[in-house]
């Protein structure tokens, strides 16, 4: 009994490291595409809807963080 609850912190542990590095990610990465977006957008206005869409692909780093920290604390993988 004891094994399953260290094996499970374990888990928990693990889940979180995965959410908090998507999270990290994201942020890093949008630091300087946002950066760079806002020197276009001031130059060339009608860029608006590239720079956005570049800025918002960054997001999917969080979203894989999220679904394998899920993985993880229900123990699929």
């Amino acid at each position: 009994m004891v094994v399953a609850a260290s094996s499970s912190g374990l888990y928990a542990l693990a889940a979180a490291i995965a959410i908090a590095g998507g999270l990290i990610g994201t942020g890093m990465a949008q630091q300087g595409i946002g950066a760079a977006g806002m020197g276009v957008i001031a130059e060339k206005p009608e860029k608006f809807g590239q720079v956005l869409f570049f800025f918002v692909i960054p997001e999917t780093l969080w979203i894989i963080g999220f679904v394998l920290g899920l993985l993880l604390l229900l123990q699929i993988l």
